[in-house]
């Protein structure tokens, strides 16, 4: 697989199997995403990786969260900007009509699309997940080194026949995976990643991106 085909075909997956990630594939991924860039190569992520049992249990003490109502977690940074101007809104707009559309749920059906959401607490059925820490003490530049990061591993898992959800969505339990990872108190959880084979009897939809114009300008010297 060449990077325009890693690229192309990374998506967000939401259904995986049950099948093992190969620990060595796990451990390849890892030691070369180290290689990703970082501003002065301060390498501001902490990831864990968990299997087996770890994660067996944080989907389970999540799910009793999750299916006894339980509120989420004191926010530790802000998602999305409070009001989402055009273009920004219309797309994330987009992108819920395009992911519940595709499941059968009405935009109205509040409840079936927080049954939806729920997954999410499960890793949609992945055997393997990633947490991607960042120190609390770092800046919007360090952010971005983590998202460069991010994409690097989740590339890098095409390579191995993989796929992966990358999911703000664990950040509103981050207590409940603190409890389990115990990470030094200067790390703040930003994401979760679900990582497996993908079940491609589940229905998804690949979300589509914005025409080339609307944002890159090529200026021709």
């Amino acid at each position: 697989m060449n990077v325009y085909e890693a690229v192309r075909s990374r998506r967000a997956v939401r259904g995986f199997t049950d099948r093992q990630v190969p620990a060595q594939a796990l451990a390849r991924v890892m030691s070369a995403a180290a290689w990703a860039p970082s501003a002065s190569n301060l390498q501001p992520w902490h990831a864990y990786v968990l299997t087996g049992g770890p994660l067996a249990e944080l989907k389970k003490r999540t799910g009793e969260r999750v299916s006894t109502g339980d509120a989420w977690d004191e926010p530790e940074y802000e998602q999305y900007p409070p009001d989402l101007e055009s273009p920004y809104r219309e797309r994330r707009f987009a992108f819920g009509e395009q992911r519940y559309g595709a499941l059968g749920i009405a935009r109205g059906d509040l409840e079936a699309r927080q049954r939806a959401a729920s997954a999410n607490w499960d890793c949609f059925g992945a055997p393997a997940a990633l947490f991607c820490y960042i120190d609390r003490g770092m800046g919007p530049a360090q952010w971005s080194d983590v998202g460069m990061y991010l994409q690097t591993v989740m590339l890098l898992l095409r390579e191995e026949g993989l796929h992966s959800c990358a999911q703000m969505a664990w950040a509103k339990y981050h207590r409940t995976v603190a409890e389990v990872l115990s990470p030094p108190k200067e790390l703040m959880l930003f994401c979760g990643m679900s990582i497996g084979f993908e079940d491609v009897t589940v229905t998804d939809a690949r979300i589509g991106r914005a025409p080339l114009d609307e944002t890159v300008t090529f200026i021709d010297g």
